[in-house]
């Protein structure tokens, strides 16, 4: 059994994790920023001051950083500070407590996003490929990734775990499309040709648990399914499991208006990623394929 502290625990993956680490017999404390809903088994931690309770970052054995502002909606100049900063500045207050203690915690799992490699085509991409270059997105990553610095060069454990696209019927990219789907109104976006690399939120989950228990993983990790698909291969899938035709396409400049920059960096960008280290290591995905995984999730 381990102590484990969380943060974001209250977002898409945090709410789906912590019942499995506490089924899994770990002792689980949630890191809050709102002083007014600190219960007993709470940490209060103000991310953005660098403010954390030191006593309970030396009294856990690993701690799991989910937090970070959502990247979903326009990105106006205030909006991009927001998702940067609730990235870097919590990342180095987590990664400069643990830099502090002598032993333990052994590890820190830090989110981060396959954003990190930028838009690459059809090229096949895994945890040794190079950053993207010019993108705000891949800038992000890398600076959230570095933000863990000071938890690394003390000898912690630290595992970057590169999410891909999410599939959840909670909320991220599939909620917000479910409704144009299931309207008949959904279609591919752009050429359909972009790949899009997803997970499902239990193979998230379950790649945490995994690398909470796995010493052999550190440093960044690919949290995606084996099985990226094309945009145009997602939409249609999508279809089928909802039994909807998929004929409206939106072409990239609508795109554009509609969502501007995120349009470019999470719609229309082309990301191949494979989980060569998950594999390596042992995971078993639950949800390897697309259809079997969304219809788990959507209960179909």
């Amino acid at each position: 059994m381990m102590r484990v502290l969380v943060s974001g625990a209250s977002g898409l993956v945090g709410k789906e994790l912590i019942p499995a680490l506490q089924a899994a017999g770990h002792d689980v404390q949630r890191l809050v920023r709102d002083k007014a809903r600190v219960t007993r088994s709470d940490v209060f931690w103000d991310p953005i001051a660098g403010e954390i309770d030191q006593g309970a970052v030396a009294a856990c054995d690993a701690v799991i950083n989910l937090a970070g502002e959502s990247i979903v909606g326009r990105w106006s100049v205030r909006k991009k500070e927001r998702i940067l900063d609730s990235r870097i500045r919590g990342t180095r207050t987590i990664a400069e407590a643990l830099a502090k203690q002598h032993g333990r915690p052994r590890t820190l799992i830090n989110a981060s996003a396959i954003g990190f490699y930028g838009s690459r085509g059809d090229e096949l991409l895994d945890e040794t490929s190079s950053p993207g270059q010019g993108d705000f997105l891949s800038q992000v990553c890398q600076d959230w990734e570095a933000a863990a610095a000071p938890a690394t060069n003390a000898a912690v454990r630290v595992v970057l775990a590169r999410f891909g696209v999410i599939l959840s019927r909670k909320g991220g990219a599939l909620a917000t499309m479910l409704l144009p789907f299931r309207l008949g109104l959904g279609g591919k976006i752009g050429s359909g040709r972009q790949f899009m690399s997803w997970v499902a939120v239990d193979d998230v989950v379950g790649a945490i648990l995994h690398a909470l228990g796995n010493e052999s993983l550190r440093g960044p990790v690919n949290v995606v399914a084996p099985e990226p698909v094309t945009n145009l291969a997602y939409t249609k899938t999508l279809g089928r499991v909802l039994a909807r035709p998929t004929v409206f396409p939106m072409p990239a400049f609508a795109a554009r208006l509609a969502f501007g920059q995120m349009a470019d960096e999470l719609f229309l960008t082309s990301q191949r990623v494979r989980p060569a280290k998950l594999l390596s290591s042992g995971y078993r995905f639950q949800y390897s394929t697309l259809e079997p995984a969304l219809r788990h999730v959507l209960g179909r």
